[in-house]
């Protein structure tokens, strides 16, 4: 984890053979919301793409690397203090060169905040 105690697993739920539901709580306390921004937090979307990454390799049990990021539509902003709790529908698959592609759809409550799709290269 990168941004230690940026966030925590609150629950993580296979679906399918490739489809995962993550629930993780954002810590509105984190150093990061002092400067994005002062008195009005929001998540800063390269900390979205982090996160995606890091679940990623948990459930792929490897180091990744982005390769390349396509159709990334941030569409709510998440406000750590109103909506900690935030919803990661993952699709996770291997492709026959080793690649991992990912398709995310990041929610709170039922508002969709985020949504990407993303190649890793296995490091």
């Amino acid at each position: 984890m990168i941004l230690q105690d940026f966030y925590k697993i609150l629950s993580e739920e296979k679906v399918s053979d490739s489809k995962y539901t993550i629930t993780i709580l954002v810590n509105e306390k984190h150093e990061v919301f002092k400067g994005h921004f002062p008195g009005n937090p929001i998540m800063p979307g390269v900390c979205m793409i982090q996160i995606i990454k890091e679940l990623t390799e948990s459930i792929t049990k490897s180091s990744l690397m982005i390769q390349s990021l396509a159709n990334v539509k941030f569409m709510a902003l998440i406000n750590p203090e109103v909506t900690p709790e935030l919803r990661l529908e993952l699709d996770v698959t291997t492709t026959e060169d080793d690649l991992v592609k990912v398709k995310n759809t990041t929610y709170f409550n039922d508002t969709t905040a985020l949504k990407l799709s993303t190649v890793y290269k296995k490091i």
